[in-house]
């Protein structure tokens, strides 16, 4: 891909067009140019991989035990994103991702830095990532018909390649000029892999890079670009480093991308790891994220200028990641918002959903709503399965559940979770024939992910009548970054018999800002057990809003 040689003063002409108007009458293209603002999707997607297929820029992220897990983001001008797929459907890691037990499960396993790419010669989107065990999963999607349709794709078909014997650990693909698919991958120590014609053996593996300083490094991702190969490798959770070589195999020179970078929003992390991404101008960004504890690890984009021997640099402002920037790209094309009403149509969730572990299928339906059927029989509802999550958007929304109690069994426990190691939710406990509202909150999932509280009853509603059948039960959620402080933002728990007139039940929750279970909060809808199976709720609609 060809280097597009664009300097910072370029670029800074272009922001001040952009802000003060073109007293200069500058080209339509230049006049037009808009700014944003960063983060640009204040959501929890870490681990990013990035790329272009046309118009259409992807974005793979990391989800953990969620399923279904690696979701794929589009855009079409590397700001506005929205969900498009899950590369892997299922996870097929082994039967603990299935949440079979208490004592086996799967909580901060599965899916991390993993990479995504699509083979134009092939029409195919590959999918690689190491699981714990020590093997590396493949899964691909083929006849999209993406490089033939300017990169759109109007249907999937995520299909298992089974595994490699190696973890390619924190990895990145490349598919060369020649079409060699190799990646990349290791901590401290750089190895590349060349995989055979379908990413199904390995070839040759090979360490291209030790760090002469014993710096760590890890979450590789490579490029080649006008003839030369990049790595870029994180120092977490600081830094970014550039290893660059003629030649695929090294040796490969180093130099600092950012370190410790002040941020574009306070009391977060440095801005670090991710990849970077042309346009078809060829202008490069580079797309990271931030430790943004509560609401977890957020993307921030910034665009490349190139030194004469070609070394990418972050463009700066005021020496800091930018809080504003020129829009990458000017289009009509949109992807949609992620805030609104689902009303739970169709036969598949949206994009948005993903579980806490591989769902019983069983025990689900979409019909007229969301069907949520016992799937659990437990007290601990981090071993209860099919609590349907979404991750929540930044700084402040609230996300309202509207919910039919009317098939709960004796025993049951239903509601709206905000769903974390350490949990609270507002719900409904079924004893006999009454239904009781209550706040439950200090959940914890201990350092071991073995629960170590299956939580509190703080505060009791009124006992619902035997004719009440729906409730609305809505968390509002402050995930303003308070990474690295001793500040706890909170969450708010209401309810409605009405659907308008809402009361607050309890105190308001204090949220955790640690980083160990790496995810962060998320709204949640759940139905579990305490005696026997047979209850059900039927999840009518969620409503999204920004506060």
């Amino acid at each position: 891909m060809k280097m597009f040689p664009v300097t910072t003063t370029t670029l800074w002409i272009l922001l001040i067009v952009s802000v003060l108007g073109n007293p200069l009458k500058l080209e339509k293209s230049a006049a037009a140019a808009t700014t944003f603002n960063n983060p640009v999707l204040w959501q929890d997607y870490p681990d990013l991989d990035v790329f272009r297929v046309g118009d259409v820029f992807y974005y793979s992220s990391s989800s953990f035990a969620f399923s279904p897990g690696a979701p794929v983001l589009k855009s079409y001008d590397l700001v506005n994103w929205a969900p498009a797929t899950h590369s892997v459907p299922r996870l097929n890691f082994g039967s603990e991702y299935d949440l079979p037990s208490a004592t086996s499960r799967a909580y901060v396993k599965g899916i991390w830095a993993s990479t995504l790419r699509y083979r134009q010669s092939t029409d195919t989107f590959y999918w690689l990532g190491c699981i714990s065990g020590g093997r590396t999963y493949v899964w691909t999607a083929s006849g999209t018909k993406a490089g033939a349709n300017n990169g759109e794709v109007t249907s999937w078909n995520w299909t298992s390649k089974g595994s490699l014997p190696r973890c390619y650990y924190d990895n990145g693909l490349l598919i060369d000029d020649d079409d060699t698919m190799y990646v990349v991958y290791g901590g401290t120590t750089i190895r590349v892999a060349q995989l055979n014609a379908d990413a199904t053996a390995e070839v040759r593996d090979q360490a291209v890079y030790t760090s002469p300083d014993n710096l760590y490094i890890e979450g590789s991702r490579m490029y080649k670009i006008n003839g030369t190969y990049y790595i870029f490798v994180t120092k977490p959770a600081n830094a970014e480093y550039v290893l660059k070589s003629k030649n695929i195999w090294g040796p490969y020179e180093r130099r600092s991308l950012v370190d410790s970078i002040s941020g574009p929003i306070p009391n977060a992390g440095f801005a670090h790891q991710g990849g970077i991404v042309s346009t078809k101008s060829g202008q490069w960004y580079y797309v990271a994220f931030m430790d943004s504890y509560p609401g977890g690890r957020i993307p921030v984009v910034a665009p490349l200028s190139w030194t004469q021997d070609g070394w990418p640099e972050v463009v700066r402002v005021n020496n800091a990641w930018g809080k504003t920037y020129p829009m990458p790209v000017q289009t009509t094309k949109t992807v949609p918002t992620s805030g609104g009403l689902d009303t739970f149509q169709g036969t598949s969730l949206s994009n948005e959903w993903e579980w806490n572990h591989n769902p019983d299928n069983s025990a689900w339906s979409l019909n007229n709503g969301l069907e949520l059927r016992s799937a659990s029989v437990t007290n601990d509802l981090f071993s209860a399965r099919n609590t349907l999550t979404r991750r929540i958007p930044g700084p402040k929304s609230a996300g309202t559940f509207r919910i039919d109690i009317s098939g709960l069994k004796d025993g049951d426990r239903a509601g709206a979770v905000l769903f974390r190691d350490v949990a609270a939710y507002i719900g409904v406990h079924k004893s006999g024939s009454t239904s009781s509202l209550v706040m439950v909150d200090k959940l914890n999932l201990g350092t071991n992910w073995v629960t170590t509280s299956t939580g509190t009853v703080s505060a009791s509603g009124p006992t619902l009548a035997g004719t009440t059948k729906e409730i609305w039960l809505r968390i509002k959620a402050d995930i303003t970054p308070a990474f690295g402080t001793s500040t706890a933002r909170t969450t708010t728990f209401e309810y409605s018999l009405d659907g308008t007139s809402f009361t607050q039940l309890g105190k308001p929750f204090p949220m955790t800002n640690t980083w160990e279970f790496f995810t962060g909060y998320r709204f949640g809808v759940f139905n579990f057990a305490t005696k026997a199976l047979g209850g059900r709720i039927n999840v009518k609609n969620f409503n999204l809003e920004s506060l």
